[in-house]
């Protein structure tokens, strides 16, 4: 019923839907006029067999006839009244039976449906509609984005060309709006003018027909684009794209980042500011079968274990937690902080070992962003292929399949440090991940993941560390939203900061509970232009003050419920 406006809006102003109507309206009366007319023929056959009925006996018995129910209880004797039966049965099955349900539904009840559906999937949007984002196209990355954007509270609408695509992505609570992407005219009515940003992850060819039609009528309206080539990245720029995002260069770079290799110095996943954030392995160091307390990390290097990755699991630190050999410490503090911490540490890393190389299953464009990033960083490395034009006149190739244990042998499996799979196929990373983990137990496996969903499959499959072609490009195109520094620091694990909560004001870190209660940890604190980095759990948080927060999106999620929980609770007794 709440449609119900809207319908009857778009019904009246639709000049065919109006035409349809006043026809069913004057076949209706044409019915009418007809049932009176065999009324009277009736009365006028019954006086010549000398019968007398009512008039209201005459409708009902054109009804009765007309309609194929035929009670029997009023009949003509005479051969003529008969005949006048049949002729009065014949059109009732024809214009009653036959035409009528076939006009209603083309002309009534079809442009009803329509009218209902063009208000579930509008082709405009209010007037008044401003900060929102418009998306041209529904995928695994836009879908991943559309669940932040909710999360924040911002809005946003999808362009769908369909209107049956757009009532699928409405029944699945995707706010949409029907119109063609490369019409000037979509984004007028779509509020262009006022949006936030627009966002195309649509083929390079499509994209910058997106970006030219956006700047015939919007100089000044950001727009991101995502480029599958990077012959198309300048391409799109010079189109006018405020950002063009590599996708597949950000996946294998963070990929890289987090492979156990090479010196297994502290490796840098994350900037903000002053702040950095690192993860290093601790296998071989004196800290395996410590606490955190014992280990004294904070007091002697300045620097916050933010958290501890264990097999796939983001682990929330507290003093009694106990290093394994296999832990992945997440660090934030100062480069300094983090330089200090590699000189004392790094000599003790056994995976320096020469001539061992990092298997790379996959010689395409993830697979190829991970071997610059090796190359540059010295770290030896051997591509697995199955594709002989990829791999055949290359020393770093190794051709042949994956799954076949030979030519694992002839990459080097049995010594090499750490195995990286970048099919963008889930069911066959899954496959492979559970095949090397059984091999090697003591391997670290990295994957790429191109569905959020399959992210906890290939956990349970094995998988160390797995990296969401959907969420890195969310989160590359949520941190332009918000005038951030592209970072991921896993799947899963996140930046955000915001102003201090009123409810927190004039309480210390530790009497907030944050960590505790959500499982986010404060690692800076920014107070009139100056940043604190790894506060004290004695700091009072003051009203001026902006929260720079990191944990996984179920404790960002957390958070916010929290907070919005006890401002709530706290307007009840203002």
């Amino acid at each position: 019923m709440k449609f119900l406006p809207a319908i009857i809006t778009s019904l009246s102003d639709s000049k065919i839907i109006k035409a349809n109507i006043s026809l069913l309206v004057k076949y209706l009366l044409a019915i009418i006029a007809l049932i009176a007319a065999y009324s009277v023929l009736f009365h006028y056959l019954m006086d010549l067999e000398g019968q007398e009925h009512s008039w209201v006996t005459g409708i009902y018995w054109t009804m009765v006839v007309m309609s194929t129910l035929g009670f029997g209880d009023i009949t003509f004797t005479s051969d003529i009244g008969r005949v006048f039966s049949i002729v009065v049965l014949l059109s009732g099955v024809i214009l009653l039976l036959i035409l009528l349900p076939f006009i209603f539904i083309k002309f009534f009840f079809a442009p009803w449906m329509d009218a209902q559906a063009r208000s579930r999937a509008p082709r405009e949007l209010p007037t008044d509609t401003r900060n929102h984002v418009i998306i041209t196209g529904y995928d695994p990355v836009t879908s991943s984005l559309i669940e932040k954007l909710t999360s924040y509270k911002k809005d946003y609408v999808v362009v769908v060309e369909e209107l049956q695509r757009a009532l699928e992505l409405y029944d699945k609570n995707i706010r949409v709006a029907v119109g063609n992407i490369d019409d000037p005219k979509t984004y007028t009515r779509l509020r262009a003018q006022n949006a936030a940003l627009v966002v195309a992850t649509n083929s390079d060819q499509m994209n910058t027909n997106i970006t030219l039609t956006l700047r015939e009528d919007f100089e000044h309206l950001p727009i991101v684009t995502t480029a599958e080539s990077p012959h198309s990245v300048d391409i799109l720029q010079l189109a006018g794209s405020s950002r063009v995002l590599q996708l597949y260069d950000l996946l294998g770079g963070s990929l890289a980042a987090w492979t156990i290799a090479g010196d297994c110095k502290s490796n840098v996943i994350g900037r903000y500011e002053d702040l950095v954030l690192t993860q290093t392995p601790v296998i071989g160091t004196p800290l395996v079968g410590q606490t955190l307390a014992r280990s004294q990390i904070r007091e002697t290097f300045g620097l916050t274990v933010v958290g501890i990755w264990e097999r796939g699991n983001f682990l929330i630190p507290r003093p009694d937690t106990v290093i394994d050999r296999t832990s992945v410490l997440v660090f934030a503090g100062t480069e300094a902080a983090v330089a200090a911490y590699d000189e004392v540490y790094s000599f003790y890393q056994i995976c320096k070992v020469a001539g061992d190389p990092v298997i790379i299953i996959g010689g395409g464009r993830v697979g190829h962003a991970i071997a610059e990033r090796f190359a540059k960083a010295d770290i030896p490395y051997l591509i697995i292929e199955r594709a002989k034009k990829r791999s055949a006149e290359d020393e770093h190739f190794v051709y042949g399949d994956a799954a076949d244990l030979h030519t694992l042998q002839k990459a080097w499996f049995e010594k090499a440090p750490a195995a990286l799979i970048t099919s963008h196929d889930d069911a066959t990373n899954i496959y492979l991940t559970k095949y090397l983990r059984s091999l090697r137990p003591d391997m670290q496996i990295l994957s790429r993941a191109s569905e959020d969903r399959n992210v906890s499959t290939l956990h349970r499959a094995g998988a160390d560390f797995v990296m969401s072609y959907a969420s890195l490009g969310a989160n590359a195109i949520f941190n332009f939203l918000m005038n951030e520094e592209t970072l991921l620091l896993a799947e899963g694990l996140t930046f955000f900061h915001l102003q201090a909560p009123r409810t927190l004001v004039g309480r210390s870190l530790a009497q907030s509970g944050i960590r505790e209660k959500t499982g986010c940890t404060v690692v800076a604190i920014q107070h009139r232009g100056e940043t604190s980095i790894n506060p004290e759990p004695t700091h009072l948080i003051d009203k001026d003050d902006e929260l720079v927060l990191i944990g996984t999106y179920d404790a960002e999620s957390s958070f916010f419920t929290r907070i919005s929980r006890l401002t709530s609770a706290a307007r009840c007794f203002d």
